[in-house]
């Protein structure tokens, strides 16, 4: 019953539905008893040779009645049942990808791609297998049990009804000890299975590097492990979910046998007709479905319990940025402000420290330093990926925590290096923020970022499938195309996260140049390993260790003869020796 009151909420939207369902589902249990009785009737009146035509076409007729009523009761309860239950699914789905959306990257740290989608898939099933079949099964089950008793005590023969359920208190504990070994069977089987889904995912995610390692018979390896494993895990669940008929075929047996040998004496001494011992073993023969249904009821209810306990412990984790979603401030684009004294992620190591500059509206940004420097974790706190531990980022004079986070984010367009296409037309992924757009913008957006003719070349040109992620696209294009999705939204604030690293130094320059004629009075920040990306920013902060080395402009940093300055010198010698070998 654990289930069902977590489903209390379901069950009272879903009030009408599951009334109707189970009234029909009681009138069909009742009209089940009238078929028997009528048989019973019949034999008793043929073996008294009183049975005349009229009976016989009235006995046919009321069974003719009873099977076209209960069969339309039973489209009624089906449709209203398995309906709500279906609703059930689209309602847990939704939540939780709702909660996905809201969550940090944190959380995905936490929580694998594909365990993510096996609770999205197998579990939310399992719960709504128990919302339609698992309530179908209780309450037919129950129903039919009880009147199929009760009329067996009172119209036929009470005691022979109470000698034939001596066993059944026996079988109650019995399918009750099965059922929790299927609890914990099945929630290891559906642990498996998101490691499988999970292995799967990113197989085929990875499978370009994976051929290119020639890592593919470990990688076959590795998934044979996880899916004998998966195997063995659902092979122990249905181990003791196959139990369930044996044990309670062998109680309802022992039940026939007890009819039979104490009916057939009561017939002997006229206690019962042959009829009404022919009723009796047919209400048994209907006793069956209602053992078996709460057989089958048990195993449904584990597997729900086991899968929404799941689904909860998802649904339970709070993201660590406060949305603040009650505030009021408006945001507007302004002087944007750093003062970290210090952030780290979750392993308590110092990301950043010290970190304190400022850039007024409509100027450009240069982050530089080496990989690891803290470059990519500046950007994601201005997103609010993560917060500040200790100290501030300011928009307009104003803590960025102080706005709503989703107002906040719509001043921002971020271009991160590895991109995510989706598996559409290139006009849908450059259209993705904003779908009103119309084409000749996106043409426009496509000829700023330098992309336009590679797309006209393409064999459907903005109407190419780009696949996932992507895939059928080289790095230089994804990251234009991207830069281009940007660019529709005409941001306030466009951040460029090493997002020219794959283009060559010609297409760089179109796009940075557009971009200064373009976004007049915007604020950018870009930032860079090749440094002539940032050459005419604003300011240019130099990071190392997560701490700023250096900044200033571009003449100041080659002025100090620094880091920057001996960097940009042997970039500037590489890019001399490149142009010298294309000429050779």
């Amino acid at each position: 019953m654990y289930l069902f009151k977590k489903l209390r909420w379901f069950l009272k939207e879903e009030k009408k539905e599951y009334i109707i369902a189970i009234a029909s589902l009681i009138i069909v249990s009742i009209l089940n008893l009238v078929p028997p009785i009528i048989i019973g009737n019949v034999i008793d009146a043929v073996n008294d040779k009183n049975l005349s035509k009229e009976d016989l076409l009235w006995n046919v007729g009321l069974l003719l009645l009873s099977a076209l009523s209960m069969y339309y009761l039973r489209y009624i309860w089906r449709l209203n049942l398995f309906g709500a239950a279906s609703r059930l699914g689209q309602k847990l789905r939704f939540k939780l990808y709702r909660h996905f959306t809201k969550m940090s990257p944190s959380f995905y740290q936490k929580y694998r791609t594909g365990d993510l989608m096996a609770h999205a898939t197998n579990d939310i099933n399992a719960v709504t297998q128990t919302a339609g079949a698992g309530v179908m099964s209780a309450v037919d089950a129950s129903i039919t049990a009880l009147v199929t008793l009760i009329t067996m005590f009172f119209m036929i023969s009470w005691k022979l009804t109470l000698l034939v359920i001596i066993p059944l208190p026996l079988l109650a504990f019995a399918t009750n000890r099965i059922g929790k070994k299927i609890h914990d069977a099945f929630k290891q089987s559906q642990a498996s299975f998101s490691d499988l889904n999970n292995n799967v995912q990113e197989a085929v995610t990875g499978m370009k590097v994976t051929k290119s390692f020639v890592y593919g018979q470990d990688e076959i390896e590795k998934f044979n492990i996880n899916n004998d494993y998966n195997y063995m895990r659902n092979i122990k669940t249905m181990k003791y979910d196959v139990l369930f008929a044996p044990v309670i075929v062998a109680f309802v047996g022992l039940c026939y046998l007890i009819s039979l040998a104490i009916g057939g004496y009561f017939v002997s001494k006229s206690e019962m007709t042959v009829g009404n011992l022919v009723t009796f073993i047919t209400y048994l023969d209907m006793l069956i479905w209602p053992l078996l249904a709460m057989g089958f009821l048990f195993n449904v209810i584990q597997r729900g319990n086991a899968s929404y306990e799941r689904i909860e412990k998802l649904l339970e984790e709070v993201s660590d940025v406060d949305p603040n979603e009650n505030s009021k401030l408006e945001v507007f684009n302004g002087k944007l402000t750093y003062n970290i004294e210090n952030f780290s992620y979750q392993d308590d190591n110092t990301v950043l420290s010290n970190v304190n500059f400022s850039i007024e509206k409509g100027q450009t940004l240069g982050i530089v330093g080496p990989t690891g420097s803290g470059k990519t974790s500046l950007l994601r706190l201005l997103l609010r990926e993560r917060d500040v531990n200790k100290g501030y980022i300011r928009l307009n004079n104003k803590n960025i925590e102080d706005y709503k986070l989703s107002k906040l984010r719509s001043l921002i367009a971020y271009v991160p290096q590895d991109q995510i296409l989706f598996s559409t037309s290139i006009m849908d992924n450059i259209k993705f923020a904003n779908t009103s757009i119309s084409e000749e913008e996106v043409f426009e957006a496509a000829k700023l970022s330098g992309i336009y003719k590679d797309i006209l070349d393409m064999p459907e040109s903005f109407g190419t499938l780009v696949g996932e992620r992507g895939v059928s696209l080289s790095g230089g294009q994804k990251q234009r195309i991207a830069i281009a999705r940007a660019l529709v939204m005409n941001p306030e604030i466009l951040i460029l996260d090493d997002s020219l690293s794959a283009v060559d130094a010609k297409t760089e320059d179109l796009i940075l140049n557009n971009l200064a004629k373009l976004r007049a009075g915007k604020t950018n920040i870009i930032t860079a390993h090749r440094l002539s990306s940032v050459v005419n920013a604003d300011l240019i902060i130099v990071m190392s260790n997560g701490r700023i080395l250096e900044k200033g402009r571009h003449e100041d940093l080659l002025a100090n003869k620094s880091w920057y300055y001996e960097t940009y010198n042997k970039q500037q010698i590489e890019n001399i020796l490149e142009g010298g070998n294309d000429n050779d």
